[in-house]
């Protein structure tokens, strides 16, 4: 049952602390991270929602402090958004347990919070008593330090909160102005003093912050939920489950709404008095990401009112076990080697090849359908960009195993009505190995061949892709060329894989110099949290940062600098048990479906025939090292066939151009179309 309290809150730095009475400065009975909160607003009864995932604050303000109230609470959102994603560390220092019970687990964890949280404020006493006064360091950032002294009602779903008592002991008694002295001896000695309390109290704290742990994972986990039983938060990055999360997809999930009467059973019903706002970042305008269904610009190459297919949404198999294998047996002798030539267990494969690997860097084109619609040529370079940053996403989650080789003449279509693009892709070539892919839009067109460097270095493994990526875009004439960055799979013969990218990507559009972009993919360092990040910059002919963008090739891309940092790209939240279906994103899980009303319309040399990925989708182990030997003598009858007759092959649908790349003969989908393919004209591939 729901209970009306009056307190008193206190509003300072994204964190509402609230209090029996205003007097009452050393004892709190609890705090709330705004920045982390889904934030509900009702201007018809001034009501303020709070939803902290475990509980769901209503507030209840005075009509006169109510737009004061809402406006403190965006700004203070904002700027606590940003110092989580500036200062990744600090996101549990001011995480309130919301669970104010006698539990002596959670008395524990409030104990260590409260700790943490008064270390926190004399580290940063600390630095303001170093800075120069007339420069205040958070004069720029914080858009008013302190609410007025209003006393809302709070509504809490908790039965426990007017009685509890959180013992958090205030520790900003002294940073009442961010440039007024502080006595430097008397913060030394607090320093210590909660040093070695945070000492004892983490080590008994370490065994409730597992259990909860556990008890998120479980919460994560669910699906299936009754219809409007769904979360309001997104679902965090999967590698949070396993860790304390420190990664910005989680802060930028924190939303806000506007919501009509039917979302609170104590309001009157009246929608005029509901106002759309939506925000789940600093400022979400141009934030895409396919699960949220993203709005897109007439890119349906089959016209409107296709029906879509429905698609699958898992595996027929889970990844089977490769702990039997050793790699080291197989490795010791190709240190420095290209191991494009190794011969490798196919326990170790993903039922996917790289015809297909090279599918999925189209997973995010919504980015290309908007730069083809948008007049400033230095922001479309923005979203071009980023879309290059997102098509290495889906990687994050394969270090663990490798795609199929693609045999020559291989090919692979992906016609996506919904997506509004076709893909092909034809493996041109043997030795080198090399991919040709083309994939054409109402909005842009995009190809590229690709050359792969594998080296073992002992521990580790080092990707090199040879080959520039274009992409055009009609409604400007643009021409986008770039270049790929290197890739490094961690932890080859033991412990956990991960894979980085890093380099430097450069971007230039040949149809005008108007522009450049140039994207660095920062390499991780120990002891560091620069895991995964990017950071780019546009400039104009002159050299000038016309824009600024950063994020994390896996999370997401963001416009701009904080606090005004715009989302420009998220990557799509992860299929439930990824870990055990390869880490594929559910756009991969797609890709290798066969149903009956496609396979008529496919070239027998398309990879969805190949028996051998199909049979380790099928976690029939036996069957694909049987049909991947025969695939393989296959290949090498062939090659001696043509060797013999002195004859080369010749790709089906991609033609060499003057430039020694590979461009699409632009004949694929009308031979689809009529008389579609026979086998006779193919070779057997398998």
């Amino acid at each position: 049952r729901s209970l009306v309290i009056q307190r008193y809150f206190l509003l300072e730095k994204g964190i509402l602390k609230y209090s029996k009475r205003g007097a009452d400065k050393d004892k709190l009975h609890g705090c709330i991270d705004v920045g982390l909160s889904v934030m509900s607003i009702k201007k018809k009864t001034k009501a303020i929602d709070l939803d902290t995932n475990d509980n769901i604050y209503h507030l209840k303000v005075t009509l006169s402090l109510f737009d004061d109230w809402v406006s403190k609470l965006r700004h203070h959102r904002v700027f606590r958004q940003n110092e989580i994603a500036m200062y990744p560390h600090e996101r549990l220092l001011f995480h309130p347990s919301s669970h104010l019970s006698p539990n002596p687990n959670d008395s524990m964890r409030q104990e260590c919070e409260s700790y943490l949280l008064e270390l926190n404020l004399l580290l940063k006493s600390m630095e303001v008593l170093h800075r120069t006064y007339s420069a205040p360091a958070i004069s720029l950032m914080v858009p008013g330090c302190v609410s007025p002294p209003a006393s809302p009602h709070l509504h809490t779903s908790h039965p426990n909160l007017s009685t509890a008592e959180a013992n958090i002991q205030e520790a900003f008694a002294f940073l009442d102005s961010p440039d007024s002295p502080t006595d430097a001896n008397r913060l030394q000695e607090d320093f210590c003093r909660l040093a070695n309390n945070i000492h004892s109290t983490l080590r008994s704290a370490y065994s409730s912050l597992s259990a909860e742990r556990d008890r998120v994972r479980h919460t994560i986990d669910l699906k299936d939920l009754p219809d409007g039983s769904r979360p309001l938060v997104h679902q965090v990055s999967n590698e949070s489950r396993a860790s304390i999360p420190d990664s910005m997809s989680e802060f930028f999930d924190a939303q806000e709404y506007q919501l009509t009467s039917s979302s609170s059973e104590n309001e009157a019903s009246d929608d005029d008095s509901y106002i759309s706002d939506v925000s789940d970042s600093v400022s979400m305008d141009n934030g895409y990401s396919n699960e949220r269904g993203s709005e897109r610009h007439d890119s349906g190459s089959g016209g409107s009112g296709v029906q879509v297919a429905r698609r699958r949404t898992t595996l027929p198999s889970p990844q089977p076990s490769s702990s039997s294998v050793s790699l080291w047996n197989i490795l010791k002798n190709n240190i420095g080697k290209d191991l494009s030539k190794v011969a490798m267990p196919v326990q170790l494969n993903e039922p996917l090849n790289t015809l297909q690997r090279l599918c999925e860097e189209v997973e995010y084109s919504e980015l290309l359908d908007t730069a083809n619609h948008t007049q400033d040529p230095y922001q479309r370079m923005v979203y071009v960009a980023t879309f290059a940053v997102s098509a290495y996403a889906s990687s994050y989650h394969r270090a663990g195993s490798k795609p199929f080789n693609p045999v020559l003449g291989e090919t692979y279509e992906c016609d996506r009505p919904d997506k509004g693009f076709r893909f092909i892709a034809e493996q041109v070539s043997h030795h080198p190995p090399v991919s040709a892919c083309h994939c054409d839009s109402n909005n842009f067109t995009f190809w590229q061949d690709v050359q792969w460097k594998n080296k073992f270095w002992g521990k580790s493994m080092e990707i090199v892709r040879i080959g520039t990526t274009h992409v055009t875009l009609p409604a400007f004439g643009d021409h986008y060329e770039w270049n790929k960055v290197t890739s490094c799979i961690h932890n080859i013969l033991s412990g956990q894989r991960w894979i980085e990218h890093y380099g430097e990507m450069s971007i230039k559009n040949t149809s005008s110099d108007a522009c450049q972009c140039k994207v660095t993919f920062v390499k991780a360092r120990s002891w560091s949290s620069t895991v995964n990040e990017i950071e780019g910059m546009v400039t104009d002919t002159g050299g000038r940062v016309i824009h600024t963008f950063f994020g994390k090739w896996h999370e997401g891309v963001y416009q701009g600098v904080p606090p005004s940092a715009i989302c420009i790209w998220r990557a799509n939240p992860m299929p439930v048990d990824q870990d055990q279906y390869y880490g594929f994103t559910q756009f991969a899980v797609e890709l290798n479906e066969l149903d009956a009303a496609l396979k008529p319309l496919l070239p027998p040399t398309d990879t969805r025939f190949r028996l051998d990925q199909r049979c380790l989708e099928e976690g029939n182990i036996e069957g694909a090292e049987e049909q991947k030997r025969r695939i393989e003598e296959l290949q090498r009858g062939r090659r001696k066939v043509l060797e013999e007759n002195n004859v080369t092959h010749k790709p089906r649908f991609f033609k060499k151009s003057k430039d020694d790349t590979w461009l699409s003969s632009n004949v694929y989908w009308e031979q689809r179309k009529n008389p579609r393919f026979s086998r006779e004209d193919f070779p057997v591939l398998w």
